[in-house]
């Protein structure tokens, strides 16, 4: 099926004149409608600008229609909305003033035709004997008397059809089914006939006397045999031996040093009853298979990561005046993901979302300016693109003063983040340098906050065509984006070919984690950056589904002079991960408490000493359960013996007797 975006058409919902509507679902199995304008209309001025506008107005209108996801520029623009939203792009297509035509469904099954059953064409199964036997007189047919409607039609002849199942002739009287004998064989012409007797015919004589026959009895039952108290004794010892061998065989298997089987680990359990339960933003347990390389590697990666947040405010002016085109400031937002790389709070994250060129950032200002408008009522919704295009080259996008940048705000989060928050627990951050996109494209900016939970890069990490890639960046599935929810998310990707970003190779991969994925980790098999995510600008809807080698990462922070390095809680972390993941509870529990205190944010260091706790309290259980299943074997066995000397017993009394 065809796709755009994110998303994968599933089957065509309807049309119109411009376009057609379509069902489609997610990466992660959510449904939507899209509405999708055809290429030609497309192309044809205004119908691009009109479609855009009109998707914008029902998403800011309250109680509108909003779109969770949407792309204006491409060849064949198309809007995506929630499907529990209703029909999101029917709607779209009728506020364009277009006649909708719904794609009629087909009816499921068919109906069945009752018809009266096949007529029966053979002879009556119900009929015993030839059929010739029973043409004859009526009398030799009938069962007790009773009145018969209508005469009764030969046998031998092919029998009617009937509706139902066929009857014999005797079916219509009240006795059972008569046997008739077959016909009899002629007696000799020299015979005279004779009358049939019956078999049973008394004899002329009194039969003789018969002596066991008498009312007197003549012979003494036995005495009834004593009762075989040994044998159920014997029984009874048997079922008792059967149950021990089997309480033996439980036992052998249970009392081997392997692990005993449980549970995926909630993170709910904790070592102390005052302990409060850890609720990581990501789940390594339930992202890989449980105890895995795969899920060790996203436990040592996952705590660096942070979501990215910065906000720009300025002033759009024109070119060649410096006047204020509107009389209040423009703010837009870049949202993103990066990775802590030392513990004072150096991050990398992407370069296009904390630090734009001259050219994007004025044309998220003049895009952010139709916006005001509109929510004035200063110019239409359907608008949008036609202001941006006809200002874009008139105006600038400046500071307070002409000839200042406009200001920037640079916040972080960790674990799981909240859109729009400038405030704890969001850690205020600066950028310390950056790569233009022709040589990179990556940041390196500064938390305000130390003692953070930092990622070891691996730059000489090969990547290669056809090789699997798991990445980890921050996604949403909020529709909402002003106070969207972002938690960590991991993909298992494949490599699909490489590119060229100026002097930069970059590897191409199948599918991504979102919008602001990028600036997120590509990791190897230890859980070190691979890979930085990257935006595939030649792609139309310019998805994150690129690879940025760890090779460019370092050339950055060696410019910077900042050296990549975990601090102690990073290696005690590692240590405490090693140990569970090793089968060492005790030891997990110990060294993960250091980390935990060590580093308050490294949420998940509490979340794997919990489970460790858990599984050691699992561990002491199925000991236990051991030792009593000993204690029953033991008492089992006495049983038995008991059982078995009073057998023996029973058995030498009975044959003394």
């Amino acid at each position: 099926m065809q796709s755009v975006g994110p998303y994968r058409f599933t089957h065509m919902l309807g049309t119109c004149p411009v376009g057609k509507a379509w069902a489609a679902i997610d990466e992660q199995g959510r449904f939507v409608t899209v509405a999708v304008l055809d290429a030609v209309a497309a192309s044809t001025p205004g119908w691009r600008e009109a479609f855009a506008g009109t998707a914008n107005a029902m998403s800011q209108r309250p109680g509108g229609q909003a779109f969770a996801y949407a792309d204006f520029f491409a060849a064949e623009p198309w809007a995506a909305y929630p499907a529990e939203a209703g029909q999101g792009a029917e709607k779209l297509f009728r506020a364009l003033g277009q006649e909708y035509h719904p794609v009629p469904t087909e009816k499921g099954g068919s109906t069945e035709e009752n018809g009266s059953a096949a007529p029966v064409t053979g002879v009556p199964r119900q009929v015993s004997g030839p059929p010739q036997s029973v043409s004859g007189p009526p009398q030799q047919v009938s069962a007790p008397p009773q009145p018969v409607s209508g005469a009764p039609q030969p046998v031998s002849g092919a029998p009617l059809p009937t509706s139902g199942a066929p009857f014999a002739p005797w079916a219509l009287h009240a006795g059972g089914l008569p046997t008739v004998p077959p016909a009899p064989t002629p007696p000799p012409a020299a015979d005279a006939p004779q009358s049939p007797a019956p078999a049973s015919a008394a004899p002329a004589d009194p039969p003789p006397y018969d002596p066991f026959n008498a009312s007197v009895r003549r012979i003494k039952p036995s005495e009834p045999p004593p009762r075989r108290t040994g044998l159920w004794a014997g029984l009874a010892a048997l079922v008792l031996v059967a149950a021990v061998g089997s309480g033996v065989a439980i036992w052998a298997i249970a009392g081997k040093d392997q692990p005993d089987p449980y549970s995926p680990p909630t993170a709910i359990a904790t070592a102390s009853p005052g302990d409060a339960a850890a609720e990581p933003g990501l789940k390594p347990w339930a992202q890989a298979t449980l105890y895995s390389p795969e899920e060790r590697a996203l436990a040592v990666a996952a705590p660096s990561l942070v979501f990215i947040e910065a906000v720009f405010t300025g002033y759009v002016r024109d070119t060649r005046t410096n006047a204020l085109v509107h009389p209040q400031p423009v703010s837009f937002i870049r949202r993103c993901s990066g990775f802590v790389v030392t513990p004072d709070g150096h991050a990398v994250t992407n370069g296009s979302c904390v630090k734009p060129t001259e050219d994007h950032a004025r044309w998220l200002a003049v895009d952010a300016l139709a916006r005001m408008l509109v929510q004035e009522k200063k110019l239409p919704a359907g608008q949008i693109s036609t202001y941006i295009a006809a200002n874009l080259a008139k105006v600038r996008f400046t500071g307070v003063e002409p000839g200042t940048e406009p200001t920037s705000a640079v916040y972080g989060q960790l674990n799981t983040a909240t859109g729009n928050v400038t405030k704890e627990p969001a850690i205020p951050a600066e950028v310390v340098r950056s790569l233009p996109e022709d040589s990179g494209n990556t940041a390196l900016v500064k938390l305000a906050q130390g003692g953070l939970p930092a990622v070891e890069l691996n730059a000489s990490a090969s990547l290669a065509v056809d090789a699997s890639v798991r990445i980890l960046a921050f996604t949403t599935t909020d529709v909402v984006f002003r106070n969207a929810t972002y938690r960590p998310q991991s993909k298992l990707v494949t490599i699909t070919g490489t590119s060229e970003r100026g002097p930069v190779s970059i590897y191409l991969v199948n599918e991504d984690l979102g919008t602001v994925s990028h600036g997120g980790i590509a990791l190897d098999s230890a859980g070190r950056v691979a890979g930085l995510i990257y935006q595939d600008q030649a792609r139309p809807d310019r998805a994150n589904r690129a690879v940025l080698p760890a090779s460019t990462i370092a050339a950055l922070l060696a410019e910077a002079g900042v050296g990549n390095a975990l601090g102690d809680s990073d290696k005690l972390y590692r240590s405490g991960l090693d140990a569970y993941f090793g089968g060492d509870s005790s030891g997990a529990i110990t060294q993960l408490d250091k980390a935990a205190a060590a580093s308050s944010a490294n949420v998940l260091a509490q979340a794997y000493r919990q489970n460790a706790a858990e599984r050691q309290r699992l561990e002491s259980a199925s000991r236990a359960q051991s030792d009593t299943l000993v204690l029953v074997l033991v008492g089992s066995a006495a049983v038995l013996l008991i059982a078995l000397i009073i057998l023996v017993v029973m058995l030498v009394r009975r044959r003394h007797r």
